[in-house]
């Protein structure tokens, strides 16, 4: 059954619904008093009874108050949980947030509906998750749940799957399609609920989930698509519009006469540095055009991203940014950095927002006008190669504030007459791509077959295949394309013991299921086993540094840049013998050998981390940015956690000691004597060496000092010097609380002074 949305409808009350009075005054509290277009059609179809449901419709269109709807229907009259999935950490937050809203209304036991998030800690059943109605988590923690079997996800009932696209992306792709089939496969009966901008295959999509389908265009903005050629916008629907020229770059002028009209403007770029470019172009311009109140409040949220995290060049580079109106938003900034500037832009005060484009499929930041200033992308070792329409559609999608406008423009900037034409045709005219599964690569499917049989949902050579023949992509090509690489998988899993075979029947080994439970790739698993059992001579910090920037989830690493190689080279020849695999030649393989200086480069940053090398330095010397920097050190981070619980499998002397304080100082970017500081709350890496180098050098230390003398240490104050004795004890007087609270009002006066 399907349906497309039609003129002509009769609107949908919210008291009308099907649902608990509490969650219609809820909603009509917020404003919300009837339904979009296909919201209805959605309802129709019996979303609302417990049917599957694939929601295609734009950004804005009332997908998630549809998701909400099942939700409570499920809580509140099924006594079931809700288990909604997100792609990405961001946009998990981001749903939780607006779930919250519901945690007034009380559930027939009594108790409030409770949302909970759970997005890392991939090596736990988070048992405590059991008292949430609403779970919120990304694709990869609920992967991590299955495979851990938490009990809890029995009374899931329902399934929200949000992005639903993200299945044709071959890195976050897998694991969704994955966790759909288990969970269809583990529960029959559970409702799933698909939500997406834009798929051109619903119908295929919608078969394989068992499911009905609502897709439509519409959108309660009007979304107006098309092509800028100098100083003349030509739109899809055959209109056109001229915009005041103000200056050479087309995009900063539309972006100034979309400020100047009382609009914001997003502009996608290709690269990291071509936003940040852009960025830096459209600051002069914007500037002159804000209001005195405006820059006064910029003012104070550059402040915050000065506060946030270390001091950089590129926190200063965006907080002066961000004084003039505009910022650059992109995965290579601090994710403190990001949520100040998403906020910001938000509520309206930065105008102009320079990004790359994966924030298109990340949190929701509309704009009165999208502009997508190049409609090729980079792609180190490849060149430039232009996006996909599916890609194209989704930056569309952001056009249009709810509320806010009556119409968006999403709109390409072309240089000559033959490229509008190009860009009319292949973009602003065209459909987007269909879905496909990227399930069937070895290196993504490796680590979802040894799941499969470490969790015990497959027994045998034949339950391997039975339980893939349910993915999205046997049903799109059939399970028989795929066997040839799970047989491949198979016998890797079985020659390197995580395997064993017993007739016709197959079993994980203690080894498997440690390495399934640990959710790191069976190869990376094999380098760490190798190396705890023929580890070097010389085993060192720098020997499991390099270890785990050896494993493929490593990737992608910090590459180095020619300027660096011969450094890079030297560094290497020094510390040859602390490698636990061998120096490839470069003679005998170009490629092999720039993957391992790859390999170095990135080792050499997590060393200069933890020898507590400034992050401003470290930027500066190896070119590499802070969000990066935080992702390589969340990946050593765990790495070397599974190190350390792979040794204490093999029972090895030597190295779960070593990896586990390597972890906690990758963690905290300290050296090993700050250890015992930086545990405590407000205690980074910095304000650590301050209190260590004024002689405060152990807990004990900090316990026994005056609260006065720690309040006059730099970055320490008054509040953080009594919130850290709070956490030692010790006797502190009455009346030197007031006197701190007092110096803590001063200094408060004197800042906002």
């Amino acid at each position: 059954m399907c349906s497309e949305i039609l003129n002509g409808r009769i609107t949908v009350k919210i008291l009308e619904l099907p649902v608990p009075e509490s969650v219609k005054q809820a909603l009509i509290k917020l404003g919300i008093s009837e339904l979009y277009p296909p919201q209805e059609e959605a309802v129709k179809l019996g979303v609302l009874d417990w049917r599957n449901l694939v929601l295609a419709s734009p950004t804005a269109s009332g997908k998630t108050l549809i998701a909400e709807l099942c939700a409570m229907k499920h809580v509140l009259e099924k006594n079931g949980k809700v288990l909604y999935l997100a792609p990405l950490r961001a946009l998990a937050t981001e749903k939780y947030e607006e779930l919250r809203k519901y945690s007034s209304i009380i559930k027939p036991d009594g108790k409030h509906i409770a949302v909970g998030i759970s997005t890392g800690d991939y090596d736990s059943s988070d048992p405590w998750l059991e008292r949430y109605d609403i779970i919120v988590a990304t694709n990869e923690k609920v992967d991590s749940l299955l495979r851990h079997r938490a009990k809890w996800m029995d009374d899931v009932s329902l399934v929200i799957a949000d992005e639903v696209h993200l299945l044709n992306d071959s890195e976050r792709g897998p694991t969704l399609e994955v966790v759909l089939a288990r969970l269809m496969q583990t529960n029959p009966d559970i409702q799933i609920l698909a939500l997406s901008a834009t798929i051109s295959n619903v119908e295929e999509m919608a078969e394989w989930l068992k499911a009905d389908y609502v897709t439509t265009e519409w959108r309660p903005i009007t979304l107006k698509e098309g092509v800028l050629l100098h100083d003349e916008i030509q739109f899809k629907d055959g209109e056109s519009k001229k915009i005041e020229k103000e200056g050479k770059n087309p995009a900063i002028s539309l972006a100034l006469n979309t400020i100047k009209s009382g609009g914001q403007t997003l502009i996608f770029a290709s690269t990291r540095q071509s936003a940040v470019n852009i960025a830096k172009k459209t600051a002069p311009a914007v500037e002159k055009i804000l209001s005195r109140s405006m820059k006064r409040a910029l003012e104070r949220v550059a402040g915050n991203i000065m506060e946030a995290g270390e001091r950089t060049r590129i926190s200063e580079l965006l907080a002066e940014l961000v004084k003039r109106g505009v910022a650059f938003h992109h995965a290579g900034l601090a994710g403190g950095h990001r949520k100040i500037i998403e906020d910001a832009f938000k509520e309206g005060r930065i105008k102009v927002l320079t990004a790359t484009p994966t924030l298109a499929f990340g949190v929701n930041l509309p704009a009165r006008t999208v502009i997508i200033h190049d409609y090729r992308r980079y792609e180190p070792g490849y060149g430039y190669y232009p996006i996909s329409v599916l890609e194209y559609k989704q930056m569309c999608g952001r056009a249009g504030r709810p509320k806010y406008d009556k119409i968006g423009e999403a709109i390409l900037i072309a240089r000559t007459a033959d490229e509008a034409d190009y860009l009319m045709e292949n973009y602003v005219l065209a459909k987007p791509e269909r879905i496909w599964s990227k399930l069937a690569v070895e290196r993504v499917l490796r680590t979802h077959v040894l799941a499969t049989i470490a969790t015990d949902y497959a027994h045998s050579e034949y339950g391997v295949y039975e339980f893939f023949s349910k993915t999205f992509y046997a049903y799109q090509y059939d399970v028989g394309a795929m066997k040839h690489i799970i047989a491949r998988i198979l016998k890797y899993l079985y020659e390197w013991e995580m395997i064993e075979i017993k007739g016709e029947n197959i079993y994980a080994t203690h080894f498997g299921k440690r390495v399934s439970e640990l959710y790191i790739d069976p190869v990376s698993a094999v380098i760490i086993r190798n190396a705890i059992r023929l580890k070097p001579k010389a085993l060192t910090e720098l020997s499991l540094l390099h270890m785990v920037t050896h494993t493929p989830d490593m990737r992608p690493l910090l590459r180095p840049y020619s300027s660096e190689l011969d450094d890079i080279a030297i560094f290497m020849e020094d510390h040859r013998d602390e490698f636990i695999v061998e120096v490839p030649s470069e003679v005998d393989d170009r490629m092999e050998y720039e993957e391992f200086l790859g390999e170095v480069k990135t080792a050499m940053v997590l060393k200069a981390w933890i020898e507590e090398t400034s992050e401003d330095d470290i930027i500066e010397k190896f070119k590499v940015q802070p969000g990066d920097l935080y992702r390589v050190i969340e990946s050593a981070k765990w790495l070397l956690y599974a190190t350390h619980e792979l040794a204490r499998l093999f029972e090895d002397n030597e190295v779960p000691s070593m990896a586990l304080e390597l972890m906690e100082r990758v963690e905290k970017g300290v050296k090993k004597e700050l250890l015992p500081i930086v545990k405590l709350e407000g205690v980074g890496r910095v304000r650590g060496r301050i209190l260590y180098n004024a002689g405060y050098r152990t807990t004990d230390d900090i316990k026994n000092a005056q609260v006065e003398d720690l309040a006059k240490l730099p970055s320490i104050g008054p509040k953080l010097a009594k919130k850290i004795k709070g956490q030692v004890g010790g006797f502190v007087k009455k009346e030197t609380w007031r006197r701190l609270g007092y110096m803590e009002w001063k200094q408060k006066a004197l800042t906002e002074f």
